[in-house]
């Protein structure tokens, strides 16, 4: 039997309805969970015990008295600690704003309390979303391995999913931040359109590349807390007026019909012979249960890569202009380096950046005529040991091909899901990745789910 920790949030809702299992039992459960093991994993930034044992009174009693919110309703999550808490500090993984505690909360966690769901704590992230850590807060550790990666920048969210320390995460991907540690830790993640979700009330890295996005284990979960947290914000202008689907529904339709893009050359060319073949894989999979493959010829990304650079890090230095250049000794060298970048790259460059991002995004349009998502990896490689991660970052060529799946569709916007896709030799999980057309996020849940359907590699588990 399944260990409590472990449930679906489907299985956890049930029981709750049904009455078998309480929410103030179940959040007990998981910081008891949390206190044993976390120490081990640094997932957590910090801890919201005390309003997360209120909150689950509270839904305990609203569903003894028949009133019942949703799927979400006594669910325990966690946030990314960049997303507003007016009851926690916020601290977007910067020791400059280690004592900050918002006046209100995020937009998205409002939505998830208004759905009755339960956030226990905040996530480890790297320095403001960024690629490395502040030296006050531990690193996250993968729980398959701690000598690999645990994927950046939402590594918290990542392993708290994977190792059972909660059923789901809100976090955020700029240039792969819900992936990378989607592939890491073996979980699920979608990244939606841009504008999809509202972005008022967190800490922004890039403000035009900025997702916001959830973490579960299973393409049905993330499915429910995407239908939670989408949809107009009045207080982000930048959300987008466009119907929000019911994407939990959408995981019955299946994928017989559906065409599949398919560029072989570009998953093969500098990829790993085992991801590309765990792609090979699932296309075989995916194939039998109805799909159709297309060959497509993915739009080249590497211009419009080298541009995400300038975009991201112009748009950074405005974020931090009220605590930068005034608080400079206290940012670590990564983010210091990427606003640096920001404050002196000229106007032309970035304009460049800008006329490149949109010509991709303007290829990537004509390269979806003809299908309904695309297939390719998340990663290049299996999750890298540490050692070797350092030396990627001497390397622009290398980071170049480290993020040719993720960045190029936070530079256009397009929705992804990253899934569970095998393991490597050595151990390590793999992972593959649907795009969609905008806004196609309900074709990505049920094309995600009849994958998992048919596979069982979501459901592995670090340790128990």
């Amino acid at each position: 039997m399944t260990e409590i920790h472990y449930w679906s949030i489907r299985e956890l809702s049930e029981n709750m309805r049904s009455g078998r299992i309480s929410p103030v039992e179940i959040v007990r459960t998981i910081l008891d969970r949390i206190e044993r093991i976390d120490c081990q994993l640094n997932a957590y930034i910090g801890l919201m015990g005390e309003q997360a044992l209120a909150r689950a009174r509270i839904a305990e009693a609203e569903q003894r008295s028949g009133l019942w919110r949703g799927p979400l309703h006594g669910v325990p999550l966690a946030a990314k600690d960049l997303f507003f808490t007016k009851d926690a500090v916020t601290s977007a993984g910067m020791s400059i704003h280690s004592e900050f505690v918002p006046a209100f909360n995020a937009t998205v966690i409002e939505r998830l309390y208004d759905q009755g769901a339960i956030i226990l704590g905040k996530l480890n992230l790297t320095e403001g979303a960024y690629t490395n850590y502040n030296k006050h807060y531990p690193t996250p550790v993968n729980p398959w391995n701690p000598e690999y990666w645990a994927g950046t920048s939402s590594s918290g969210s990542g392993v708290a999913t994977a190792a059972g320390l909660t059923f789901g995460a809100l976090s955020t991907d700029t240039g792969g931040s819900i992936r990378f540690p989607s592939a890491c830790n073996n979980v699920t993640g979608i990244k939606p359109t841009w504008g999809r979700i509202s972005r008022h009330g967190m800490f922004t890295l890039s403000h035009s590349l900025d997702h916001v996005g959830p973490f579960a284990r299973s393409a049905e979960d993330a499915a429910v807390l995407l239908s939670a947290i989408a949809g107009r914000d009045e207080r982000d202008p930048t959300s987008s007026v466009s119907p929000v689907p019911d994407y939990l529904e959408a995981t019955k339709r299946g994928v017989r019909g559906l065409r599949i893009g398919l560029d072989e050359a570009f998953v093969r060319n500098g990829t790993h012979c085992e991801v590309a073949d765990a792609v090979d894989a699932a296309r075989r999979i995916l194939e039998s249960r109805g799909a159709r493959i297309v060959p497509v010829q993915f739009p080249s990304p590497y211009q419009a890569l080298r541009g995400w650079f300038h975009i991201c890090a112009s748009e950074c230095a405005r974020v931090h202009e009220v605590t930068y250049p005034s608080r400079a000794s206290e940012y670590q060298a990564g983010l210091a380096g990427l606003i640096e970048h920001g404050r002196t790259v000229p106007g032309e460059v970035v304009a460049s950046a800008w006329v490149d991002r949109l010509e991709f995004r303007g290829a990537l349009d004509q390269a979806f005529e003809g299908v309904d998502l695309m297939l390719m990896p998340t990663m290049t490689a299996p999750p890298p040991t540490l050692p070797e991660l350092e030396a990627f970052g001497a390397d622009d060529d290398v980071l170049l091909q480290m993020i040719r799946y993720t960045a190029p569709f936070d530079l256009a916007g397009n929705p992804t899901i990253a899934l569970p896709s095998g393991f490597s030799s050595n151990g390590l999980p793999l992972s593959l990745q649907l795009v969609g057309k905008q806004f196609g996020e309900d074709v990505l849940c049920a094309v995600g789910h009849a994958f998992q359907q048919a596979t069982d590699w979501h459901l592995r588990r670090p340790f128990n």
